[in-house]
């Protein structure tokens, strides 16, 4: 996942991970929605550069609500793409450099308790497993107070994902 902070010197993405469960309502052979419920870790490395050089490192957790009308392109490929929303669980900071070490949680009030956005992705099935990627965009300015407007500019969550899904309900 990446934040795109502005006025920075170089940034890197956070690795993270997501888990959670799915499901495929209204399902035909061509089309399905497919709501879900994921806990997705989210941020980004950030390296601020100038009289003082100080990386930090933002490691947000959302309960995430994506759901994705399904396009079935046969029994071995799908097109998913829809709406999400999510809700700020927690969120901390690392931080290294010139000025501090350390970690610290972010007080909640700094940031949004909510994002949305929009997903869209690609999936291949394999019999009940399903191997796919998928680019979450937040729609959300996540900061929510001036202090951490400073540090995060209009930063808006992005996510990119590999994700490897099981069917443990039978064939789709």
């Amino acid at each position: 996942s990446n934040l795109y902070i502005e006025d920075i010197h170089d940034e890197d993405a956070r690795y993270g991970f997501n888990v959670g469960l799915y499901g495929q309502v209204l399902s035909s052979e061509v089309f399905a929605l497919q709501p879900e419920l994921l806990y997705s870790t989210k941020g980004s490395r950030a390296f601020y550069d100038g009289p003082f050089e100080q990386t930090i490192k933002y490691n947000l957790n959302y309960l995430d609500l994506p759901v994705l009308a399904v396009f079935k392109l046969g029994k071995s490929a799908e097109i998913q793409v829809g709406p999400y929303v999510s809700y700020l669980l927690n969120a901390n900071v690392s931080y290294s450099g010139d000025i501090a070490n350390g970690d610290d949680e972010i007080d909640k009030d700094q940031l949004k308790s909510y994002d949305y956005g929009i997903v869209g992705g690609f999936g291949m099935n394999f019999g009940n497993i399903q191997v796919g990627a998928r680019y979450n965009c937040g729609l959300v300015k996540i900061a929510d107070s001036d202090a951490a407007e400073l540090f995060l500019g209009d930063s808006k969550n992005s996510v990119a994902q590999l994700y490897m899904s099981f069917n443990l309900m039978g064939n789709k």
